[in-house]
């Protein structure tokens, strides 16, 4: 059966059969490209373009000295402008002198402020004893009830578990 096999298969592979072996490889790979884009589109409902391939590299636009020149002397004009403008703004906004307190304004600003918290005290003082009045410790007790101690239940501060001093809580 080897025998077989070797008498269909050409020994040696010259240019042309290599050359034909590339165009065709070439044509299978356009049409795997044109339905994988096809693919693509069905599922993202975007473009059917095949992708960029590298047979066409994007190239880049070279510019002249000139040109540059011309752009970069563009530039540097609008930028004059622009300074030139805002130099004209500024002298207007700072040709108004600065306000100042006379000495009168100041002391009736500092007595009303004083009237104001003398007012605030007052009313916290008459506010303050009807805060006192709550209701008793020993109308709260039950008959036999034992007190309870304060911060029964808890841990005192210093004593920290060890999963506390860890830093786990």
């Amino acid at each position: 059966m080897d025998k077989d096999i070797q008498n269909y298969m050409p020994m040696k592979l010259t240019a042309d059969i290599l050359t034909a072996a590339i165009e065709g490889f070439q044509a299978q790979k356009k049409r795997i490209d044109s339905l994988i884009s096809d693919i693509k589109q069905q599922l993202s409902g975007g473009r059917a373009e095949p992708d960029a391939t590298a047979d066409a590299p994007k190239r880049r636009r070279r510019m002249s000295a000139a040109a540059r020149k011309r752009i970069g002397a563009a530039q540097r004009k609008r930028w004059a402008e622009a300074k030139n403008q805002a130099e004209a703004t500024a002298p207007a906004a700072a040709s108004k002198p600065k306000r100042r307190l006379s000495a009168a304004g100041r002391k009736r600003i500092i007595e009303a402020t004083k009237k104001r918290w003398a007012l605030v005290r007052a009313k916290a003082a008459q506010a303050a004893p009807r805060k006192k009045s709550g209701r008793k410790k020993a109308a709260s007790r039950k008959a036999g009830a034992k007190p309870v101690k304060k911060g029964a239940g808890r841990q005192p501060e210093t004593a920290k578990t060890t999963e506390q001093s860890a830093g786990g809580v």
